[in-house]
């Protein structure tokens, strides 16, 4: 059931007591003072606000005297204020000019209306903002004139040295409306603000799947016809984006309406072409359902994983062959590693994702000794077993399948084998490097690696021979049979 709109007096306990005394601040310096975006709209929904932003028709100069060790962040009038140990940023108001290339405006002006200030914005439910004009100047001396707000946060008050304004909600184009009916709405010519900034299209599809929206029909008709400016968007703030989405409860209502207002084409059209590949998981469902149901099987806060799930089978149309998909995870990690360039990811995270999606179909049989499962864990890493078993789980979900028996007894048997502390690297064997050029005589290179290498392998098979004198042994017979 959607929320009722709140009343401006009701909003008032829902802000925090710092940015109460930021406002007082602003108000007690004579400048107009107002919480806007984000926050307000989270509030109306009854959400806890991730961050507070504040916006004044003080210039950032002014702002800087305002609040003494405060730094000004940007050109576009940002600056960044700490107050009780949090920073808030606070902005002056402004219009924004000549958006050329679908991303930032070229030319900004600051001004004095926060009518003004909020058509800038993207969609309604964002364009809220609640505050006052200015206050009269706090008098010399005053709580108020010493950068202090009056009472533990509150607004000054009548008599305390400045003239406390009567704060109001300002919702010129009804976005309080649109939070209680779910609607995501551009501000004004939905096409206009598209071209302004092209991110806008996708941080709707974000906006409607995390906050449970739909799409208002111009919106969404206006995304559809200018989604090729998509194209012109860095991969960073794809990535951001994506990385968003993906944090959702259900990602893929977002994942769908991005491939149907065909967003998903321009920005990521290696899964575009998932679209009516055919193949036998669940009846009636192609490749792009298959994955939208693998990354909604991965549980919330696992972003590597939901990421991977995303690229586990990208590699698919291109080896299709007679209805099969050989080899198709070499040619997804390959593919997966380009977009994950293409998006400019961390490369921690690229390397973990293209991992996963390389090994996502290791094959296990029960027959498999102890040996098989160190090898398989040294093979993959320890660090990355549980990734890899939540995204095997994950593609089981995603092809409609339940529990996989084989895949809990690997488990198992791979938690025995960490359990018994088994050596699984270098750094874990009896011996080391120094120790066979002190003891054998050898010289560091390539031949010493290879012995260590080969001393790690009979661990692996036989874990009772990791004792100093018996590696030593070991080693010198290797020695010998090299000649």
């Amino acid at each position: 059931m959607a929320p009722a709109p709140i009343t401006p007096p009701g909003l008032f306990p829902a802000i925090p007591p710092p940015v109460l005394g930021l406002l007082a601040r602003l108000w007690a310096a004579g400048q107009a003072g107002y919480v806007v975006g984000g926050s307000l709209r989270d509030v109306l929904l009854g959400r806890e606000p991730a961050d507070w932003d504040l916006a004044t028709d003080a210039r950032p100069d002014r702002m800087l005297e305002i609040f003494p060790g405060a730094v000004y962040e940007n050109r576009f009038g940002t600056v960044a204020v700490r107050e009780a140990g949090e920073v808030y940023e606070i902005t002056t108001f402004r219009s924004d000019h000549d958006y050329a290339d679908f991303r930032r405006p070229h030319r900004i002006e600051f001004g004095d209306s926060i009518e003004l200030d909020l058509a800038r914005r993207d969609f309604t439910v964002n364009a809220i903002a609640w505050g006052a004009e200015a206050g009269k100047p706090a008098a010399a001396g005053t709580p108020a004139a010493a950068g202090k707000p009056a009472a533990a946060g509150k607004p000054a008050a009548a008599g305390s040295g400045s003239s406390a304004p009567t704060p109001r909600l300002v919702d010129p184009f009804g976005g309080q409306a649109d939070v209680s009916a779910r609607l995501l709405r551009a501000v004004g010519d939905p096409v206009a603000r598209f071209e302004e900034d092209a991110l806008r299209m996708i941080r709707a599809v974000r906006l409607a799947t995390t906050l449970g929206f739909a799409l208002e029909p111009a919106t969404r008709a206006a995304i559809e016809a200018r989604a090729e400016l998509a194209a012109r968007l860095s991969g960073e703030r794809i990535a951001a984006e994506l990385e968003k989405l993906l944090a959702a409860e259900v990602p893929s209502t977002g994942l769908d309406m991005l491939a149907r207002t065909g967003l998903l084409a321009v920005v990521l059209p290696e899964l575009a072409a998932e679209h009516g590949i055919r193949q036998n998981k669940v009846a009636g469902e192609d490749l792009w359902r298959h994955t939208l149901r693998t990354v909604d099987a991965v549980p919330v806060g696992r972003p590597v994983v939901r990421l991977a799930a995303l690229l586990h089978d990208i590699g698919k149309p291109a080896t299709l062959a007679d209805g099969h998909f050989p080899g198709h995870q070499s040619a997804g990690a390959t593919m997966a590693a380009a977009v994950m360039t293409r998006l400019r990811m961390p490369r921690s995270v690229a390397e973990r994702v293209v991992h996963l999606v390389r090994n996502h179909m290791f094959p296990y049989q029960a027959e498999w000794g102890d040996p098989g499962v160190r090898r398989f864990i040294v093979r993959i890493g320890e660090d990355a077993l549980d990734d890899l078993f939540l995204l095997r789980a994950a593609d089981n979900a995603g092809s409609g399948g339940g529990a996989d028996p084989l895949l809990d007894e690997l488990r198992r048997r791979v938690d025995e084998q960490l359990a018994a502390q088994v050596a699984l690297d270098l750094s874990r064997l009896a011996v080391n490097g120094q120790d066979l050029i002190s003891e054998l005589g050898m010289t560091p290179g390539p031949g010493l690696g290879h012995v260590l290498d080969e001393l790690l392998e009979r661990i692996l098979a036989d874990p009772t021979l990791n004792e100093r004198p018996t590696l030593l042994l070991l080693a010198q017979s290797m020695l010998a049979d090299e000649g």
